[in-house]
């Protein structure tokens, strides 16, 4: 019986996700996804907690029971917001598969850097997206045209060097070989010409 409430309460957990998040998305403003989607959990969570709480047909359900019920159900809000909405807001894996899909459902592997470079940023706004993501979370600010880490970006991209350099696979299946070019992909740069690189920099 108390099996049963559960899979109820979380049924009811998860019908409140589904009207706050469409709700949101279609008819409020959205700065991130990735945020929206996570707030869009906890109200959920707010909705249905009470109802948990107060309605007697989870009384079967005791004090501790229902913690851990609502433990869970903001632990998969939270997953839903990472591999739902954000994943395939950000995956260049679903919009290579939808590309081939417009295209007839086939395309040239030789021109699949030429749809990187020249639709997929352009189509998907790629910079408006991250710099308004990265100004959000105060990891960067723009002052008179130049993009500026804050202290925060500098504590985030020190720590996703290391995280990529010392904790991403050291042998990683790559177009059918195993290499670690991903844990240090600016190694693999090219040297840009100095007065290219004199105009990226501000004064």
């Amino acid at each position: 019986m108390k099996l049963q409430r559960a899979l109820v309460a979380t049924l009811v957990f998860a019908a409140a996700l589904a009207i706050v998040y469409t709700a949101h998305v279609r008819l409020f403003r959205v700065d991130v996804v990735l945020y929206a989607s996570v707030a869009d959990a906890v109200v959920a969570v707010a909705l249905a907690g009470p109802v948990l709480w107060l309605s007697g047909y989870f009384a079967p359900l005791n004090g501790f029971e229902k913690t851990q019920l609502l433990l869970i159900w903001i632990l998969a809000g939270y997953a839903f917001a990472i591999s739902g909405p954000t994943v395939i807001d950000r995956s260049l894996s679903f919009y290579i598969l939808e590309k081939i899909q417009q295209r007839g459902g086939a395309i040239k592997q030789e021109r699949l850097d030429d749809i990187f470079t020249k639709e997929y940023v352009r189509e998907h706004r790629l910079m408006d997206v991250r710099l308004t993501e990265q100004l959000t979370s105060g990891t960067l600010v723009i002052v008179d045209g130049c993009v500026r880490l804050t202290e925060k970006g500098q504590a985030v991209a020190s720590f996703g060097r290391f995280f990529r350099k010392h904790l991403l696979p050291k042998q990683r299946l790559l177009m059918g070989e195993y290499s670690d070019a991903l844990t240090d992909p600016f190694r693999n740069g090219e040297p840009l010409p100095a007065s290219l690189l004199e105009s990226y920099k501000c004064k």
